[in-house]
């Protein structure tokens, strides 16, 4: 559950406890009062009356106040709501006066969230998973339920990371074919590539860019390809496979805490680092032959990574289909506002959210939008095949891939399946 006071609509996932609210006869007291024209609600409103709506009031704050917050900072809170809801009735003035108050004690509790930072660990947490023994996680903070992480088939590091990352010259390499897709990321003006054919193995590679420590990742079921700073505070993280997913998307953790982090956000949610938020660097999809002449003499991984794996075939063939729906459930599965694989340019500006999708961008080539920040403006080009369509990576239908520049600079962005959109962001604006 996510409050904020006086800010975004309410969730109640207690479906009987809200039946049980609404069919309180506070409740509907309330509503009769509130429902009187404003001619004659003040002097129609008994003193019975006023103290009905009253009680409703003070126990709907109570219930959020001590859900949200919890301990001693609840009880601070609820003096402040006591101290606003004094000495509530009477005539349609004083209720003026009531509702100036609540709304000032309300904004002083959202100050005094926002003060508290990511609020974890408080009130009833989830039970530790089955698997808790293999686990030194710290169960007890947590920013969402455990019961939204499911299990992937893959134990802990089933699939695993690469570690030591092994590259070879681009024009030296020669298991790639020129329509593959590869992660292009560019980190203190060194350019590398990331087959896809090997991050479709494996997920995560812990790499460097000279002093720069990097998280190469890429989460096949919902086509997220995300590169992350990976230093927090200071101290450098490596990050492994959970084998879980929350939304159809990797939960990756650290090898340190061992907390656990949603690779769409790039946030830990579970774990001594839950609401830690890894910092995103710029990456994009780009076929292996646009890199190769782009960046000849760049660094590029390749198949040695320690494991036997069947590198440029496809795990996943035929995933990669449009109306399909993903494999494991997801949030807001009946969002259809668009097909639950269409590819979409995925950014966020401020605190904006954009998605562009690829069937526009195919049409038009380009998008200009209007941001708060700066115009931005969204490329494609063709030429790129799909890692998750046909049995051979290389034999995949060509999707394209995207650019994205914010007032002429490159900006983090994905391409992610609709559906992982609709989970994370349902608020997303979609330009069409």
């Amino acid at each position: 559950m996510h409050l904020l006071f006086g800010r975004s609509p309410l969730h109640l996932p207690g479906q009987p406890e809200r039946a049980r609210e609404i069919d309180s006869p506070a409740f509907k007291e309330c509503l009769r009062v509130q429902a009187a024209p404003s001619s004659s609600r003040a002097p129609r409103r008994t003193a019975s009356q006023s103290a009905a709506l009253n009680r409703y009031r003070q126990n709907r704050i109570e219930r959020e106040v001590k859900h949200r917050l919890g301990g001693v900072l609840a009880a601070i809170a609820l003096i402040v709501v006591a101290l606003a809801v004094a000495g509530c009735g009477g005539g349609s003035d004083e209720g003026a006066s009531r509702d100036k108050k609540l709304d000032e004690a309300l904004e002083k509790i959202d100050k005094e969230l926002e003060k508290q930072g990511p609020l974890v660990g408080l009130g009833e947490a989830s039970p530790p998973p089955p698997d808790a023994a293999q686990w030194e996680t710290d169960f007890s903070k947590q920013l969402v339920p455990l019961e939204e992480f499911q299990s992937g088939g893959p134990p802990k590091d089933g699939i695993p990371a690469i570690d030591e990352p092994h590259y070879t010259r681009a024009e030296q390499v020669d298991f790639l074919e020129d329509r593959e897709p590869v992660i292009e990321i560019t980190v203190d003006g060194e350019s590398r590539a990331y087959p896809l054919q090997i991050l479709t193995w494996h997920e995560i590679v812990n790499a460097r860019f000279g002093d720069t420590p990097v998280a190469v990742t890429f989460c096949p079921l919902c086509n997220t390809a995300i590169a992350f700073d990976r230093r927090v505070d200071g101290r450098v993280l490596d990050f492994g496979t959970t084998g879980k997913l929350r939304d159809s998307d990797l939960v990756m953790y650290d090898r340190q805490t061992e907390s656990w982090w949603q690779q769409f956000s790039g946030q830990a949610l579970v774990g001594k680092l839950a609401g830690t938020k890894l910092r995103q660097l710029p990456a994009r999809i780009v076929s292996w032959r646009d890199f190769r002449q782009a960046h000849p003499s760049a660094l590029v991984l390749d198949r040695e990574t320690g494991s036997a794996r069947d590198y440029g075939t496809n795990p996943y063939a035929g995933y990669d289909d449009i109306a399909s729906p993903p494999i494991f459930a997801t949030r807001n599965a009946d969002d259809d506002r668009l097909p639950p694989k269409e590819r979409v340019v995925y950014v966020e500006v401020g605190d904006q959210a954009f998605a562009v999708p690829f069937a526009k961008l195919a049409e038009e080539r380009t998008v200009a939008i209007d941001t708060d920040d700066g115009p931005l403006v969204v490329r494609w080009r063709p030429g790129v095949a799909s890692a998750l369509d046909a049995s051979a990576i290389a034999g995949g239908r060509d999707v394209g891939a995207a650019s994205v520049l914010l007032d002429g600079r490159p900006v983090p962005f994905t391409e992610p399946f609709w559906f992982a959109v609709a989970a994370f962001r349902p608020d997303i604006e979609i330009v069409d």
